[in-house]
C-alpha cells in the first residue's frame, strides 16, 4: 500500500521553507525555556508544558498541532495515554470505519502498521514539518497522546468525536518500562531499572504523563461532553470485544448494521486486529516503526490483563494504589 499521507508533505517554494524553518526555530527556543527532567528512552531530557511532560522534540509538535491542526466535525481522534493499547484501538477504528472500502482477506493491516495508517498528530506529521491535512479525504483518523486540557481548539470547536483509550495504571508502567529499555537497548544505552522508573512514574514525570492528570483530563471530558468525547477502558475492551466495539462503532457514526452482524463482520474486525494475528504479521515482526528509532515489534509484547503482577512487589502495589485512590478521589472513577 502507497503512503496515504505522501500528498501532505508538498514540495515547497524557497520562502515557505525559510518561513517553516523560523516556525520550528521559534519552537525550539520556547521548549529550550521549559523545565526539564531526566528522560526515559531516546531522549536525554523531558520538558514541561502546560502541566505535562514530553521529549523536546513532541513538545515542539504539540505546539505545531496546536497552531495549525484544524479539525473537522467529521475527524475522529484515538486518545491514549503511552502504552494504553493505542496499536490495537487504531486497527479496530481503522477496520470498523473502513469496512466498506477494504475486504478483511486483502486488508491494509495485513500489510501496514496501524500507527502508519492512523498517524499520531504530535509524534509523526507534526515532525518539523507542518503538513498539509486538508488534501485528506474525510472522516480523516488521528491517533494523540496529547492532554485534553492541551488539544487544539479547533478540536473542542469542531464537536469532532474523541475515542479515549485508558489502561490500568500498573500495566501501563509494565510496557512503558519494556518500551523504553528497548528504545534504549537500541541506543547502546544502559537499561533503565524498575525502581528507578517506578520513581519517575509515581512523581508524575513520564512521557505526556503524569498518567492520573491525562486519565482524568478525557474521564471529565466525556462526562460533560458524551456526544464528543468517549472513555472506554481496556480491560473492557478485553473481556467483552464485540459489546465495546460495536459501542464505540455507534459513537464514531459508523454503526454496525443487523445484516453485518449476522454476516460475522463483527467478529472479522475482531479476529483481524487480535493481538495474536497481528503480532504475527511480516509486517509487525521485522517493519520498521513509522516514527523511527525501533521496529514495529516493539509494539507487540504481550498485551495482557494484569502482567503487572508478574514485576510489582507488595510495597509497589501498596503506593501506586495509593497514589490512584488519592488522584481519584471524588471523579467515581476505577480502573
Amino acid at each position: 500500500m502507497t503512503d496515504p499521507f505522501r500528498n501532505c508533505f508538498v514540495t515547497k517554494t524557497k520562502e515557505e521553507e525559510e518561513n517553516e524553518s523560523i516556525l520550528w526555530q521559534r519552537y525550539q527556543n520556547l521548549v529550550s525555556s521549559f523545565p526539564k527532567e531526566q528522560g526515559w528512552g531516546f531522549e536525554n531530557y523531558i520538558c514541561n508544558y502546560q502541566s505535562f511532560w514530553y521529549a523536546d522534540k513532541h513538545c515542539q509538535a504539540v505546539l505545531a498541532v496546536q497552531d495549525h491542526f484544524k479539525a473537522r466535525s467529521s475527524d475522529i481522534i484515538l486518545a491514549t495515554n503511552p502504552k494504553a493499547g493505542a496499536t490495537w484501538i487504531k486497527a479496530l477504528l481503522f477496520a470498523t470505519v473502513t469496512r466498506s472500502k477494504y475486504p478483511i482477506y486483502n486488508h491494509p493491516l495485513l500489510s501496514q502498521n496501524s500507527h502508519f495508517l492512523v498517524p499520531f498528530l504530535e509524534i509523526g506529521l507534526y515532525n518539523n514539518r507542518i503538513p498539509d491535512l486538508e488534501t485528506l479525504p474525510s472522516p480523516r483518523l488521528f491517533g494523540t497522546h496529547i492532554s485534553y486540557t492541551s488539544l487544539p481548539q479547533s478540536m473542542i470547536d469542531s464537536g469532532c468525536r474523541i475515542v479515549y483509550l485508558c489502561r490500568n495504571p500498573k500495566d501501563v508502567f509494565v510496557s512503558m518500562w519494556h518500551f523504553k529499555n528497548k528504545m534504549r537497548e537500541r541506543l547502546s544505552k544502559i537499561p533503565l531499572s524498575i525502581m528507578e522508573a517506578f520513581e519517575r512514574f509515581c512523581n508524575g514525570v513520564t512521557h505526556f504523563g503524569p498518567f492520573w492528570d491525562h486519565v482524568l483530563g478525557y474521564w471529565t471530558a466525556s462526562l460533560e461532553r458524551p456526544q464528543n468525547v468517549l472513555f472506554i477502558k481496556y480491560e473492557e475492551l478485553k473481556a467483552d470485544p464485540v459489546v465495546q466495539l460495536k459501542r464505540v462503532a455507534q459513537f464514531v457514526g459508523y454503526p454496525f448494521t443487523s445484516e453485518e452482524e449476522k454476516e460475522g463482520l463483527v467478529d472479522e474486525i475482531l479476529r483481524l486486529c487480535s493481538f495474536e494475528n497481528l503480532s504475527s504479521l511480516e509486517v509487525n515482526k521485522t517493519g520498521e516503526a513509522p516514527m523511527g528509532k525501533f521496529k514495529n515489534e516493539a509494539f507487540f509484547r504481550k498485551g495482557k490483563v494484569g502482567d503487572w503482577d508478574n514485576y510489582f512487589t507488595s510495597e509497589m502495589i501498596e503506593r501506586l494504589d495509593k497514589i490512584t485512590e488519592q488522584k481519584f478521589h471524588g471523579y467515581d472513577l476505577k480502573l
